[in-house]
């Protein structure tokens, strides 16, 4: 199965990139592209397509994460000479002492009188130990690099780190294209697996999107027979992948760690995050309060506030990276297990708690795909759509329907079943009920259901959307 179902998108942007370097005419002959997206979600595949395709000479460097600066250096030198680069061999035995010595070697190789491709990967990793680094790699740039016909592709995991490269007071600023790799959508899944709808959703909950994941998944296999095929080897992507990002970002918080685990399990109040993250003691609301703000700066966590016309601030934790969400929950609990070769007890762990967890997880997908679906029709000034809750969690309404955040006017009210079987008129009689408690909204505001089944004939109903809607969403 390819690796790049759903990537064509991308790579035109990157060849566009490309071919702008190859035509020339610019007042830099060069191009820099600043790729970001989290761990295992592709990047490093993408631009290794894209250079296999162009059939253009390229270098890849693949920085790690606390090698040290005189480490990094000679690994560029050897990943220049290894190079397709047609001045490579000037590199060989060099041992740069300098990231500027390292990025001169490197702007020697590349060719004068055709395009090339330079990949730093994970460039994060590479610049935090190097005092400066950032003003070495634009001050390269600006007087070597740029002057080749040379499309630089600088990648990074980190998302704060790489939106900090180019902000307004960084060294970088103004001189490349910034571009985000999302994981793969549900139709691209959908695609990728041959799934109706509601399956197609699951196999995107469990994979993340993840392409590494979604690559092993059968045509046509069920979510249940994926989960026992991928329980039962301890080297499947779904097993590994999780361990992998942790490894890579959360070396030196145990606490972070303990955060996660805490939200990832399904806490997603302060205050129950603060019991379950406590360990041998209590946890002090400072302490929980900056690696809250850690996390959710660097898009791990992402913070739920209720939507309405109040400023309400009862804030909600949740997963947000793809590679962690069904991970946290379901994976990890079960890797003593999967090391046992007991795939079976690793899945009924899953099977216990599935549903209950896919309620949560799938709301932030639908009010996603609601953003895309309503242009063009009588919401299409809705720009926000999120959910509403009170301080004690009683009444909950899944959709909000909204101008902006905080609302000035509330559009719309919904109820998101996730389930096979249609809503029924008791759901519809809680939905009217509990819209009215959402402050902008009152007895004439719209009432909106998502529910794969559909839903029975009901006038009260503004809309009803499935999961093959849905997918439409992306489609």
């Amino acid at each position: 199965m390819s690796g790049f179902v759903g990537r064509t998108r991308e790579l035109g942007l990157l060849s566009e990139q490309l071919d702008a370097v190859r035509r020339g005419g610019r007042d830099a002959r060069g191009a820099a592209v600043l790729l970001r997206g989290r761990r295992r979600v592709g990047k490093s595949r993408l631009v290794e397509e894209l250079a296999a395709r162009s059939e253009v000479p390229y270098v890849v460097f693949q920085a790690a994460k606390g090698a040290g600066p005189e480490r990094e250096y000679a690994e560029l030198a050897t990943a220049v000479a290894a190079s397709t680069l047609p001045d490579a061999s000037l590199a060989a035995d060099n041992r740069p002492a300098t990231l500027t010595a390292a990025l001169t070697l490197l702007a020697a190789a590349l060719p004068d009188d055709r395009p090339s491709i330079v990949v730093l990967d994970e460039v994060p990793w590479l610049l935090e130990g190097i005092a400066g680094g950032a003003g070495e790699l634009q001050r390269v740039w600006d007087r070597m690099l740029s002057r080749k016909p040379v499309l630089l592709m600088l990648l990074g995991s980190d998302l704060s780190m790489m939106e900090a490269l180019t902000a307004p007071d960084a060294p970088f600023h103004g001189r490349g294209t910034e571009m985000v790799l999302e994981p793969l959508s549900p139709a691209d899944v959908a695609g990728m697996t041959g799934l109706d709808a509601m399956a197609a959703f699951d196999a995107y909950l469990i994979t993340g999107g993840l392409p590494l994941v979604a690559q092993e998944w059968r045509k046509g296999e069920s979510p249940t027979h994926f989960l026992r095929r991928s329980f039962g080897s301890p080297l499947s992507a779904l097993v590994t992948t999780g361990a992998r990002v942790l490894d890579g970002e959360f070396r030196e918080g145990e606490l972070a760690r303990r955060v996660l685990s805490a939200i990832g399990s399904g806490e997603a109040a302060f205050g129950t995050i603060q019991r379950a993250a406590g360990g041998d003691g209590p946890l002090q609301p400072g302490s929980l309060a900056r690696v809250l703000g850690s996390l959710t700066a660097r898009r791990v966590v992402a913070q739920d506030l209720p939507l309405s016309t109040a400023r309400n601030k009862d804030p909600r934790y949740r997963i947000a990276d793809p590679a962690l969400r069904f991970w946290l929950r379901f994976v990890e609990p079960a890797l003593a297990e999967v090391d046992r070769g007991r795939p079976d007890l690793a899945a009924a762990r899953v099977g216990a708690g599935y549903e209950a967890w896919r309620g949560r997880a799938i709301e932030p997908v639908v009010r996603e795909a609601l953003l895309r679906l309503l242009v063009g029709t009588p919401w299409d000034d809705v720009h926000e759509v999120g959910g509403w809750w009170p301080r004690g969690n009683v009444p909950e309404v899944d959709l909000v329907g909204a101008d902006r955040r905080p609302a000035r006017s509330v559009r719309f009210a919904g109820t998101v079943k996730w389930r096979p079987g249609p809503l029924d008129r008791r759901d519809v009689d809680v939905l009217a009920r509990d819209a009215v408690a959402v402050p902008g909204a009152d007895a004439g505001t719209a009432l909106v259901a998502v529910c794969p089944g559909g839903a029975v004939e009901d006038r009260r109903l503004a809309r009803v959307w499935t999961a093959e809607d849905l997918l439409e969403a992306w489609s």
